[in-house]
């Protein structure tokens, strides 16, 4: 009698697709961030910024939720009213790599205390499913492929939507501001830093 054996692929070896909505392990991790100081508390400044953003990283879709699949769901507006009724917006992007990915955006208001930042970001489990390296010995996580990708989607964001500053890395929202930095870009750099200045934006990229 023949046996039936069940060896051959252990669960923890499935493939997953990291452009998967419905796998809530992509969007575990954290997050690997551009977070951009917008600079004011306008809608129609946060509205400039995000459009911009879309267009420059080249998202795939626009919706509010992400326990459904992007065909199982209608897309929402890219828009500021659609990120305060969803909390965040996702959608799909191809890495440097072409690998396709989950990624998405929220803002954080300021009110009348500051302006508002727009964080654009790719969880780490999409990128740990897509393969890519970003452990490179740092006492954090760190990968040059997503920090120059997101400097080059910030700069042409920039062209369109200005900014007050833009900085790149994991978890990196609110760890400073353009007041603090008074237009100095920091000679020593854990994370990257896109500083205007005048009008011209600059990129200073990690260097510890």
């Amino acid at each position: 009698m023949a046996v039936a054996l069940d060896w051959a692929l252990p669960h923890d070896h499935v493939m997953r697709s990291p452009a998967a909505f419905r796998d809530q392990t992509n969007w575990s991790g954290g997050y690997y961030e551009l977070a951009m100081e917008v600079g004011s508390s306008d809608d129609a400044q946060l509205q400039a910024v995000l459009s911009a953003l879309w267009s420059a990283a080249d998202v795939h879709g626009c919706f509010g939720r992400r326990d459904r699949e992007p065909e199982e769901q209608d897309a929402v507006p890219c828009t500021v009213g659609s990120l305060a009724e969803f909390g965040h917006l996702h959608g799909q992007v191809r890495l440097p790599t072409d690998q396709l990915v989950v990624c998405g955006c929220v803002a954080i208001r300021g009110g009348d205390e500051c302006g508002d930042w727009l964080d654009f970001y790719v969880p780490l489990g999409a990128l740990d499913h897509a393969g890519l390296a970003y452990w490179d010995g740092q006492p954090f996580f760190r990968s040059n492929v997503m920090d120059d990708w997101l400097a080059a989607i910030g700069t042409e964001t920039f062209k369109s939507a200005s900014f007050s500053l833009g900085v790149i890395g994991f978890e990196v929202s609110g760890c400073t501001d353009a007041s603090t930095l008074a237009g100095e870009m920091p000679q020593t750099r854990g994370i990257g830093y896109l500083l205007p200045q005048g009008e011209v934006l600059h990129y200073g990229a990690a260097n510890t």
